[in-house]
């Protein structure tokens, strides 16, 4: 075909002009879109990697309850009631020999006592919500609607000594479930390593307490929570020279004394924050 001008062969370019460029427009579009996808997955990753792992040790027992340890300190009508949440289950229920339970010799009340020799115009309130003979998987299972309903300033997790006929692996999940709920409503968490059953020789490498206390201390460091490790508190007692025995009003529920060294080691998060 012969043309008579050029301006008439321009005009039939025109329509592959229009798909051509259309043709580009959407190839351009197409690859913003793989590109936004692309910083999306990479933000996301980036992000989760940072939740995980940022926490690489256990909270500082001087620091990790600074916040609530300045509410304690204030005095009304400035202050407020401070909750302390335990979950767990028959130790810090309070039982003692069985069917016994001696509420106010267990560790969540002996603890109560001394904080408010400590911070007297303190407003307290102690909530349990642990169950005697409950494991973790269970607990778990009830954490949020029965234990963080309550609004804690402070959680407790302690039930170690029930897990062991669980397995590490289902602990573990129900252990990390019930942390992630609590930091998700930025609640402070303080875990437990299991006080001792006197069928469970304490200075015998590798048994079946240590293996869950082992557990515990790592999801301490995973987290960056609090820990109070009973296990080796007890375990040093023992290897001192002391009887178990002494620490303990039946084969796996401590008594007063037992109780004492709990709450003691607890205060170690509640020393008073330093004037600057």
């Amino acid at each position: 075909m012969e043309w008579d001008d050029a301006s008439e062969f321009e005009k039939c370019l025109i329509p592959f002009r229009f798909v051509c460029s259309k043709e580009r427009h959407e190839i351009s579009e197409h690859k913003g879109e793989v590109m936004k996808n692309i910083y999306l997955i990479l933000f996301t990753v980036t992000v989760t990697a940072c939740h995980t792992t940022t926490a690489v040790r256990t909270a500082d027992p001087v620091s990790y309850l600074n916040p609530i340890k300045s509410e304690l300190e204030k005095t009304w009508p400035e202050n407020r009631t401070i909750n302390l949440l335990f979950h767990g289950h028959s130790v810090p229920a309070g039982y003692f020999k069985t069917p016994v339970v001696n509420t106010l010799e267990s560790y969540p009340y002996q603890l109560l006592r001394k904080l408010k020799a400590k911070y007297p115009h303190a407003v307290i309130n102690v909530i349990n919500t642990s169950i005697g003979g409950e494991n973790s998987v269970s607990g778990a299972k009830r954490f949020k609607k029965e234990g963080l309903i309550h609004n804690p300033d402070l959680v407790f997790i302690d039930y170690a000594l029930n897990d062991r006929s669980l397995g590490m692996e289902k602990t573990r999940v129900a252990w990390e479930s019930m942390i992630e709920m609590a930091l998700k409503k930025e609640v402070k968490v303080i875990l437990l390593t299991p006080s001792p059953d006197q069928r469970v020789d304490l200075l015998e490498e590798g048994n079946e307490l240590e293996a869950h206390a082992n557990q515990i201390q790592t999801l301490s460091k995973k987290y960056g929570v609090g820990l109070v490790d009973s296990y080796d508190m007890f375990r040093q007692r023992v290897m001192a020279g002391d009887s178990v025995s002494t620490y303990m009003s039946q084969v796996n529920h401590p008594n007063d004394k037992g109780h004492s060294l709990i709450a003691e080691a607890i205060m170690d998060y509640f020393e008073p924050v330093p004037e600057q």
